[in-house]
């Protein structure tokens, strides 16, 4: 099976510095890149046959598409700010161009496209915010491209777990075609940590226990879920960022708990 970590490295020519494709990953939908730029530095790149949305993390940019411009977007000079971002949506049969106005961290999430949507502006007022959970299970969330807005494939959202605390939690999977209980979608998790120098805790496994691995997380690494439960633990002291991509054959997130800890739903703990 493909190692479920993928560490974030030195910044290439371009200023990558992490990059998961269908084919490193031995899956069929989803690809994600980070990139870092300084002031000036530029990324182009042609969308072929694939839709993209482009994830301000941090900085601020000017991004261009063939039909569309979008100037001096992007707000939050680091993650954990905790505003929500700015994201562009660039259709399959498109082109994009990012020029960093400040150091940007930018996150290039893509899945199979089918061109039927123009390229749009998600501005942080276009990102539905939420608190989910409750006690040690409490984290927010911002619904970046949700399945109620348009796109071909692609699910984007963030999310902020308070060190302390778990989220992806109770633990559940979407590793199933069988709507409409269950919805097939492959999944990245993409890691910040703060203070960098702490870590996560995920753990990705199935029911029959063929895959179950506990995985330490470090600032910038990308976890791949490629089926089953897949929690997150926050340790004390270490606040928790994600950026979570997913893809499959139907554009909906039905998931299934595991039913060891589907109990931890009901707000009053009711073992059972």
């Amino acid at each position: 099976m493909t190692k479920l970590t993928v560490p974030s490295g030195a910044p290439d020519a371009e200023g990558r510095v992490v990059a998961v494709s269908p084919e490193s990953a031995g899956w069929t939908y989803v690809g994600f890149e980070v990139f870092t730029l300084e002031a000036g530095g530029r990324l182009t790149r042609d969308t072929g046959d694939r839709e993209a949305c482009l994830v301000l993390v941090s900085g601020q940019a000017d991004v261009r598409t063939k039909e569309a411009e979008f100037a001096g977007i992007g707000e939050r000079m680091s993650v954990f700010e905790g505003t929500a971002p700015y994201a562009v949506y660039v259709p399959s049969g498109d082109r994009f161009e990012a020029t960093a106005l400040t150091r940007l961290e930018l996150a290039v999430c893509t899945a199979p496209g089918k061109g039927s949507f123009p390229a749009r502006l998600i501005a942080p007022g276009d990102v539905g915010v939420e608190q989910r959970g409750y006690g040690e299970m409490e984290r927010r969330i911002h619904n970046i491209l949700p399945e109620q807005k348009e796109a071909d494939s692609l699910l984007v959202v963030e999310v902020f777990t308070p060190n302390g605390h778990w989220s992806s939690y109770p633990p559940h999977k979407h590793d199933q075609d069988d709507l409409p209980r269950e919805s097939f979608l492959e999944e990245t998790y993409y890691h910040r940590i703060d203070p960098d120098r702490g870590f996560a805790i995920q753990r990705v496994y199935t029911d029959d226990r063929s895959l179950d691995e506990t995985i330490i997380v470090k600032d910038g690494d990308v976890v791949l879920v490629p089926k089953g439960y897949h929690p997150v633990s926050a340790p004390p002291g270490y606040d928790v960022y994600y950026l979570n991509v997913m893809a499959g054959p139907t554009r909906t997130w039905k998931f299934h708990n595991d039913p060891d800890h589907e109990w931890l739903m009901n707000p009053d703990r009711n073992r059972k």
